[in-house]
């Protein structure tokens, strides 16, 4: 079984799909302008203004949404995976992911706000499935998308999460595995049970403050360690570019673990993000994609890096080559993953790093899987507009609650595996989509952009801009 999906995976993450990740984020760099860039002081004003609806939450709930999605195990065991495989350098092709997926998060999520619509509670829901079929007319397309993120968000990617908190909390407390997933599946069915405002209101407070915390952290361990910051950057930007004579052999590993395990983190361009940006109560749908295009900033820049300058800057990692011989070792014996960090921690502030650790990672991988739970519904919600089937949410819930089950069990190669072909598949769909399906998104940054040059607070009108089936929109003018 574990060999079909390794090969199941090398086969989905090929090449081409490092390729495209790549080359879709810089061709809408450019179609954008820089959005990334010379967008970020609108970005930030938007995070903070806005107001919720009974029908929506506000822009700073559904960056919090995003965030919860965004920030969690590949923040910390992710950083360190990419670090085993793929050498420091690994680190700076996730800055490119990032840099680059800023402007693809804005496209898709704009995409979402525009072909949202309200379901029969009256909540917003959108995503990559609603817009396939509104502005791409291909039903089977948005279907097959639908069906592959709700295995994807439902069952494959809760294991990870569920794995790395009980591989930290054994790290830091002892605390057996059975016990993890019995705390998390009463914690979790509380709060999906009470549906997405209960989420957003939960990952609103949890997701800025441990996000914060953990920054604040790594600022304190880069302090003490500062005279080894020089020598760190050399040695990322040197490997990134196999001219570092220790990691020269994972030159294309680095590019492969950086994007891929970037991707995974930040899930630009993976059609994550539209689903909590379509949630958004906002007056313009490019608000939306302005926000969410920062939360890939957040994610990778901020958190991500975190992670990897106390692992890098203390020098507790492993490196391995392709061939599987140990290339740099400074922990014997720990297996890939929270360890890295714990450690890193642990040998600056003794006795408090494993906890710390184990405690940021709990709450964020805690509030990813929430995330997921919530695009899993949107999904289902999408198949089930026209045949109205409530049994399938209550079978999507259990199917949660045993995937977290059984991923604090199973093995951690295993359950990143399974994740990754989850993330995988949703990527090669949606991005082909967003290629194709562009034009609206980037109609909606022009007029917005003019709205604002007039001194306007922008609104939308779809019809005047000659973009068809936004009947959310239009019922809204």
């Amino acid at each position: 079984m574990e060999q079909i999906v390794n090969t199941l995976n090398s086969w989905i993450w090929s090449p081409p799909l490092i390729w495209l990740c790549l080359g879709a984020g810089l061709y809408f760099t450019i179609r954008t302008r820089f959005l990334q860039v010379r967008g970020v002081p609108e970005m930030i004003r938007l995070m903070l203004s806005g107001e919720k609806s009974p029908a929506g939450v506000s822009p700073f709930q559904a960056l919090a949404l995003s965030l919860s999605g965004r920030v969690g195990i590949g923040n910390i065991a992710g950083v360190a995976t990419a670090i085993y495989f793929g050498g420091p350098g690994a680190v700076f092709w996730m800055w490119v992911v990032a840099f680059l997926g800023a402007s693809t998060a804005y496209v898709e999520s704009t995409l979402g706000q525009i072909y949202k619509e309200t379901d029969d509670k009256g909540q917003y829901r959108g995503g990559p499935a609603y817009y396939i079929e509104k502005a791409m007319g291909q039903r089977w397309y948005a279907w097959l998308f639908a069906l592959v993120t709700v295995v994807a968000t439902g069952v494959l990617l809760p294991g990870v999460q569920a794995n790395g908190i009980a591989a930290s909390m054994t790290n830091a407390w002892d605390i057996p595995p059975t016990a993890t997933a019995t705390l998390l599946v009463v914690a979790l069915g509380f709060i999906i049970f009470g549906g997405v405002k209960r989420i957003a209101a939960f990952a609103q407070v949890v997701v800025p403050f441990m996000a914060l915390a953990y920054i604040l952290v790594a600022l304190v361990i880069m302090f003490i360690n500062y005279a080894q910051i020089p020598e760190m950057f050399l040695l990322v930007f040197r490997s990134a570019f196999g001219m570092e004579a220790a990691f020269g052999a994972v030159l294309g590993l680095a590019i492969e673990w950086g994007v891929k395990r970037g991707i995974y983190s930040n899930e630009a361009g993976q059609g994550t993000g539209p689903h909590a940006a379509a949630a958004a109560e906002v007056s313009h749908p490019a608000k939306q994609g302005y926000v969410q295009a920062f939360s890939v900033y957040v994610d990778t820049l901020l958190v991500c890096s975190a992670t990897a300058f106390m692992i890098l800057s203390t020098g507790m990692y492993n490196v391995t080559g392709p061939d599987g011989a140990m290339l740099y070792q400074a922990l014997p014996g720990v297996e890939v993953g929270p360890g890295f960090a714990q450690n890193a921690v642990e040998s600056i502030l003794p006795g408090y790093g494993a906890p710390f650790v184990a405690l940021a990672l709990l709450f964020f991988a805690f509030t990813t899987i929430l995330a997921y739970y919530y695009m899993a519904e949107t999904n289902i919600a999408y198949i089930n507009r026209r045949i109205h089937r409530p049994w399938t949410i209550f079978l999507l819930r259990l199917a949660l609650l045993a995937a977290v089950t059984f991923g604090t069990l199973r093995s951690a190669e295993m359950a990143w595996s399974l994740g990754d072909i989850g993330v995988g598949l949703m990527a090669w769909l949606n991005i082909i989509a967003i290629l194709i399906l562009q034009r609206p998104a980037l109609v909606a940054l022009r007029d917005y952009e003019a709205q604002k040059k007039a001194g306007l607070d922008p609104t939308f009108d779809p019809e005047a801009l000659g973009i068809r089936n936004a009947a959310f929109w239009r019922k809204r003018d």
